[in-house]
Formats: C-alpha cells, structure tokens, sequence
C-alpha cells in the first residue's frame, strides 16, 4: 500500500471530548502517531512512536463503529503526516462533524475550510516558542478556535500581549487553558477576570475525569 493513502495511527478511541467549544460531547478520536515538537507538559509522548500503519478506508471503518458525529483528529501533531489532509477531507464528505487539534507550527493552509481547527499558540513556559508559525493565524476562520497553554504567570502576560497584538479575539474563539499541574485553575481564572480578556478559560474535562489515562 503506498504511503500516501495510508497513515500511521496510535489509537482511535471514543470518549467525551475534554476540550474547546464541544466540551462534553462524545466524540471519536483517532490519533496519529509522531510530532516534531517536545513541549515540556506533553501529555502523548506515547504517540511519537510506534503506531499503526491504516489505510484511509480502514480508519474511517474504525470511526463509523461508534455512535457519534463527532470526529477529532489529534496527536502528536496530525499535520507531519502529508495524508491527514485528506483524511480530514474524507471524514467532512462522509458527514462528520471534524474538528483538528494542532501545534500550530505547520502550515494550516491546506486543511478543508469544513474542518474547525484547534491550533495552539506555544508560550514561552511550553519549551517551543521558537516553533510557532504565526502565519497559520491569517488561516484561522470565526469557527476556529486558538489555544494557550498557560504554564506561569509569565506565560500568561506573553499571551495576553499576543492576543491583544494580533486581536485574536476578532477572528475566533480564544482559549486560555492552565497547564495541567503545573498552574492552578483558580490563579489564571483570577488573571482573566483582572484584566477584563475577551478570552474563554477551559480545562481539560477529560483529565478531571479520567487524569492522564491514554484513550480517555
């Protein structure tokens, strides 16, 4: 089978989803295996190795056995594998509701404009600044969303100027999120509501419920 209409898969699996704005709603993932980043709070350093190589069709076979509309294609990060395009293009045809969690540090141009794109922005506290291709935000439509991690208070002060220098606000939905363990829930929603940021703070459902469980 050529490389081009096969991808290399870590797990798919059914749960709620734990983040951005279907929060709560089962939904399937199918996580692709390998990212070029090492953010220092990754929660899948399982998933840059190893894997499964499946075919297109097999993989949306494996996604229509779970009673939901709801895909999401996740990592490690999806885009360093050329065939998640079309993937993703495979999965709106077929009508699922697709969204696609990404780094943001590989091109987005490309992706289905049907396709809701969760893209983070890495701070300063990730270990990965550097790797941000800020170019993806001309990409980013009112149906996207755009996520920070946030690790410390500087992290927070180094998304807040960039929030406001680009008026990420007035293209989509921002999300702030406090890096698990690493920053309390309660400082960063003090800091939001100080300073007024048109900015929706999440968590992560899937960790309150399940912790760091692969799968959930």
């Amino acid at each position: 089978m050529p490389n081009d209409n096969r991808l290399k898969i870590t797990e798919i699996f059914f749960s709620l989803q734990g983040e951005a704005l279907t929060v709560g709603i089962p939904t399937t993932f199918v996580r692709l295996t390998g990212c070029p980043l090492r953010c220092q709070y990754c929660d899948t350093a399982y998933a840059f190795t190893g894997g499964e190589w499946m075919g297109l069709d097999d993989i949306l076979e494996q996604v229509a056995a779970n009673k939901t509309r709801y895909v999401t294609v996740t990592g490690g990060e999806p885009l360093a594998q050329k065939s998640c395009i079309e993937l993703l293009t495979m999965l709106c045809d077929a009508g699922y509701t697709v969204s696609l969690e990404t780094s943001g540090a590989i091109d987005v141009s490309a992706v289905d404009s049907r396709v809701v794109k969760v893209m983070d922005i890495k701070t300063p506290g990730s270990g990965e600044e550097k790797r941000n291709c800020l170019e993806n935000i001309s990409h980013i439509r009112a149906q996207d969303q755009v996520k920070f991690v946030i690790c410390n208070e500087q992290d927070y002060e180094w998304s807040r100027e960039l929030l406001q220098r680009h008026n990420l606000n007035e293209r989509c939905e921002v999300l702030f999120s406090p890096s698990y363990e690493q920053l309390t829930a309660t400082d960063l929603a003090e800091w939001i509501l100080r300073d007024g940021l048109p900015v929706r703070m999440q968590m992560q459902l899937h960790k309150l419920l399940w912790g760091d469980q692969p799968g959930k």
